[in-house]
Formats: structure tokens, C-alpha cells, sequence
């Protein structure tokens, strides 16, 4: 937009979470039911611990599947669109969750809503998170898109960490309609803020075929998904981790994880402008990796939350430092589809944590996941240090 350029810090902060605030709906929705499903779908519904899981996991691959369409969509609708269409779905799902606790005398259908609420809330996550990104780079420009990858990346862990115990403080005073009820609010307010929002033009062009988008991001994916591993070892099982060891404090592992990683995308997300961000992602991949390793060997529970803060640290910026070169791959009229699909492999990287790490629990023992995230990261540094020797050789 022509005005951009003289706008302050302050205003172009407000213009972006002017839309990000659709992010922030989009996973407090996520965030409340995911302390109180399992505990429903197990004790109320009389259903194993597999298939709670199972219902839990069903919004990951959802969100998966539709990435590239949400971007896609977008690219052709307008991100204005795809937001209020994902806002519906987030509200869907918490219409579906209070009619499954409605009917807990038939658990086959009320397990079979409670799924397709998680279907509605996956596509709801896609569409509303790709489109709010996409919808804020478009009204600050192309210059401040690293600024509004870190901005949508504060509101999502804030919304997570605010959502799980938000929802079961609603669930043990109002039931399952308690957050369910919050959840389809929030769905339709959101969908109201947003169709009174002015949209932003589509940009024109010929748009290139997705495989095309596909082979020039899919490097920066792949690093991403390798280093989103050292997150998801350290929020899916450091409190097992704690427990195999007769440690206290785990809670605390996870509050300083996420210390470190608030502090670095507020500290130091604007050096992603400044230095690029495959240096930035160097730096940051080799910060995860040092985490990892440390929590690999620690012998006590403050060794283990510095490798947590260490590991946020890092872990803080790989987003929004890769995202930046991915969208720079292709024309504007193709970034919402290089968005969506390099945020893919995000969700590909968790939904794949849990398994594969139980095999090397079950194999090598609670460490050993921790060495192995840390070599994923390796992985990912070496991916990272390709691409940024390939761009040397460019310029």
C-alpha cells in the first residue's frame, strides 16, 4: 500500500494485529478442548486411550491436508475470504462438540461428532492462520512480512497457552458446553469482526501450477518440519521425561520454553529484515540443537529447564526466518498458496513427533528423543546452510 512507508512502528504493529487477532480466535479454539477431550473420550465414552488420541489427533492431519488450499484459496479469493471461511469452521466445531455431549447415552455418535468437529476445527486452523498472515503482509507490504509472521506467531502460542487451562476451568464449571459454547462465540464473532474489515485486493498475474510452488519451497518446509521435532520432543513428553527421572518441575520446563521463545520473536524477530533469514535461521537452528543436546545429558531438573529455555530460544524464529525466504520464491499472486504450503510441513513435523518418538522411547529409552530431535535439527541446519550457499552463489 502507498502509505506504508510512512507509518510508524506503533501503526504498522496496529494494522497487523488488526488481522492477527483472527489467528488468536482461531487457536484459543484449539487450544481449550485439547486438556479435555482425551479425558472425555476415555472415561465418559468408555473409548481406549488409542482412540483418544486418535480424535485429538484427527484436527492435525485436517490441518495438514488443507494448507495448500487454504493458500490457494486465498491467492484467489482474497485472504479476507478464507478467514471468515475458517472462523465458520472453528465455530462449526464447537457446535458439533456440545451436540457429541449431548448424546453420551450413544457414544458411537457422540464420538463420531466429536471427530467431525475436529475435521471442522483442522480446516478451521488452516484457513483462518494462513489467510490472517497472508491478509497482514498484504495491508503493511512485502518489506514487513517477516514482522507479520512473528506477530501471528506470538498470538498462536498465546492463544494455546492461554486455551488449555482456560477449557478445563470452563469444562469443570459448565461442562463440555462450556468451552464448546466459547468456541462457537468466538467462531461467530470472529466471522462478524472480519466481514466488516475492508478486504484487500487480489493480486493479478498468471499464477503458476502448484507443483511449480511446491519444488521451489519445499527446502525451506523440509528444514522447517525438521526443526519443529525439537519442539514437539519438549512439549509432547518432557513430562514424561520428568516422570522417568522422579524429578519435580516439569511445568516449569514448558513455562521457560515458552519464556525463551516469546522473549527472542519480541527481542529479535526485526534482524530477520535486517541480516535475512536464512543467516537467522542458522543462528537459531544451532541454539535448538545446543538445547537438545543439553536436555539430552542434563542430570537435573535445572539443567533440563535451561535446555528448554535454550531450545525456545531458538526454536523462536525458524518460522518466521524461513517463511520469509519461502514467500520471496514466487510472484505475489502465488504467496498465499507458498505459505500455505510451506506451513505444512510445520504440522507434518508435529503430527509425526509422536509416533516415531515412541518407537525410540520404547527402543532406547525417554533420552534418547532428545538425541534424535537433536539430529533432525542437525538435519535441518545443513538444509538451511545449502540454501543460504545457494543464494551466495546467486548474488
Amino acid at each position: 500500500m502507498s502509505d506504508v512507508a510512512v507509518l510508524s512502528n506503533s501503526q504498522l504493529n496496529k494494522r497487523i494485529l488488526s488481522v492477527i487477532i483472527f489467528t488468536f480466535f482461531c487457536y484459543l479454539s484449539v487450544g481449550l478442548p485439547l486438556a479435555v477431550l482425551p479425558g472425555f473420550v476415555k472415561n465418559q465414552l468408555g473409548f481406549s486411550s488409542f482412540i483418544a488420541g486418535l480424535i485429538i489427533s484427527l484436527q492435525y492431519f485436517a490441518t495438514l491436508l488443507s494448507r495448500p488450499q487454504s493458500g490457494s484459496l486465498a491467492d484467489r479469493l482474497g485472504p479476507k475470504r478464507v478467514v471468515m471461511l475458517g472462523l465458520i469452521c472453528c465455530g462449526m466445531s464447537g457446535v458439533l462438540t456440545i451436540a457429541a455431549a449431548l448424546v453420551t447415552g450413544l457414544p458411537m455418535l457422540s464420538l463420531a461428532l466429536l471427530a467431525l468437529g475436529r475435521l471442522f476445527l483442522g480446516v478451521g486452523e488452516s484457513f483462518s492462520s494462513t489467510g490472517s498472515t497472508l491478509w497482514g503482509m498484504n495491508i503493511v507490504g512485502p518489506l514487513q512480512t517477516a514482522r507479520v509472521i512473528s506477530w501471528n506467531g506470538v498470538a498462536t502460542y498465546l492463544a494455546m497457552a492461554i486455551g488449555a487451562p482456560l477449557g478445563v476451568l470452563l469444562n469443570s464449571g459448565f461442562g463440555m458446553s462450556g468451552f464448546a459454547g466459547l468456541v462457537a462465540l468466538m467462531g461467530l464473532a470472529g466471522y462478524w469482526l472480519a466481514s466488516n474489515k475492508p478486504a484487500v485486493s487480489v493480486s493479478v498475474g498468471e499464477r503458476i501450477p502448484f507443483h511449480r510452488v511446491f519444488s521451489r519451497v519445499w527446502l525451506y518446509g523440509l528444514a522447517l518440519g525438521f526443526g519443529t521435532i525439537g519442539f514437539g520432543v519438549i512439549a509432547t513428553f518432557i513430562t514424561l521425561y520428568f516422570a522417568s527421572r522422579d524429578w519435580n518441575g516439569a511445568a516449569l520446563a514448558l513455562s521457560v520454553f515458552s519464556l525463551g521463545f516469546v522473549l527472542v520473536r519480541l527481542s529479535f524477530g526485526r534482524y530477520i529484515t535486517r541480516f535475512g533469514g536464512l543467516k537467522v535461521s542458522l543462528v537459531s537452528f544451532v541454539l535448538e540443537c545446543l538445547g537438545l543436546l543439553i536436555i539430552w545429558q542434563a542430570d537435573s531438573a535445572w539443567l533440563v529447564g535451561g535446555g528448554a529455555f535454550l531450545t525456545g530460544c531458538g526454536f523462536s524464529l525458524i518460522f518466521p526466518a524461513l517463511g520469509v525466504e519461502a514467500v520471496k520464491q514466487v510472484e505475489r499472486q502465488d504467496q498465499g498458496s507458498a505459505l500455505g504450503t510451506y506451513s505444512a510441513f510445520l504440522d507434518l513435523g508435529l503430527g509425526l513427533t509422536g509416533p516415531v518418538a515412541g518407537l525410540f522411547i520404547a527402543h532406547w529409552g525417554m533420552q534418547s528423543v532428545y538425541l534424535a530431535a537433536a539430529v533432525m535439527v542437525s538435519g535441518a541446519l545443513l538444509i538451511t546452510l545449502r540454501l543460504h550457499l545457494k543464494s551466495l552463489v546467486r548474488n
